[in-house]
């Protein structure tokens, strides 16, 4: 039976999925400071495979794990394992309130791919929330500027990976439980990223391993939260809560390490996150379907 709809709860779940994500962009800012953005990201993959552990144990073992569409797997994973090497990068590029505002374009690139690709009908509200959003990131952006950022565009290379790998677990969805996605998500990532890791690895100092951690956790938890929280309220509540990831990592970037955001940056993020609140949909959405719109 499914529980009974609780905006409290709902809020709470909400709450700490984004700790968790400005948590991860804390730390993947820190780990990136002496590592390699592959050593990161397989670092996060190995230890969150040991922290999904129970979840797989809860539900089935391994033989539950098992799954007809590996190569649904393969392809999701190495679009979005991309996304996050692309992710991390920017973060050790530009301020971390610019990049959370060109990352909330995801779900402009997925609508467009999900018209595309999935046959979804594309309505008056997501045409003028795509526009928005593209309009959005030419205010951030600022492409006729001298002094162009290539931060701006890696982002957006992974906004367009992470609309992509949204696509392809809605696909997925059917057939695919979220821990069955995860575990798979973090099987082939290690495989993907254990080459360009080894290449440039280097032992983290003491100091550092806290961080790793951090980022390891949150990499799970950020998504755990988000898929129980839509288990209290529908995507019309929740999404609105995520948009305030946009000033709390203002905040985080101002307190933290004194970035400071201009006019355009603010006027850029009203313009997504206006286009997002238009391309809600009043229905409840597939949990899946939230994990992959999170680095």
């Amino acid at each position: 039976m499914a529980p009974a709809p609780s905006i409290p709860k709902a809020a709470f779940w909400m709450a700490l999925s984004i700790a968790s994500m400005l948590a991860m962009s804390v730390a993947g800012r820190e780990t990136t400071v002496e590592l390699n953005v592959f050593q990161v990201l397989e670092l996060r993959s190995v230890i969150g495979f040991f922290i999904l552990l129970p979840l797989v144990v809860m539900n089935g073992g391994f033989a539950a794990m098992r799954t007809r569409r590996p190569f649904a797997h393969i392809a999701r994973n190495v679009i979005h394992y991309t996304g996050q090497a692309a992710w991390l990068y920017a973060l050790t590029l530009i301020p971390l309130a610019v990049l959370i505002s060109i990352e909330f374009t995801t779900p402009i690139w997925t609508a467009i791919l999900a018209v595309s690709f999935l046959g979804e009908r594309l309505s008056r509200s997501k045409l003028t929330a795509i526009v928005l959003g593209l309009i959005g990131v030419v205010v951030i952006v600022r492409p006729s500027a001298v002094s162009m950022d290539p931060g701006h565009l890696v982002v957006l290379g992974a906004a367009v990976c992470f609309g992509i790998s949204m696509v392809l677990v809605k696909s997925m969805t059917k057939t695919e439980s979220v821990v069955r996605i995860i575990f798979w998500m973090l099987i082939v990532q290690s495989a993907v990223g254990l080459i360009p890791a080894l290449y440039s690895w280097h032992n983290p100092s003491p100091g550092l391993w806290p961080w790793i951690f951090v980022i390891a956790f949150t990499g799970m938890s950020s998504h755990f939260c988000l898929a129980r929280a839509l288990v209290h309220a529908d995507a019309t509540i929740i999404s609105p809560m995520d948009f305030l990831r946009v000033p709390l990592t203002a905040l985080v970037g101002w307190l933290l390490y004194h970035e400071q955001i201009d006019v355009f940056t603010a006027g850029g993020a009203a313009l997504i996150l206006a286009g997002n609140l238009l391309n809600l949909q009043k229905k409840t959405p597939r949990v899946a379907e939230a994990e992959a719109a999170t680095p």
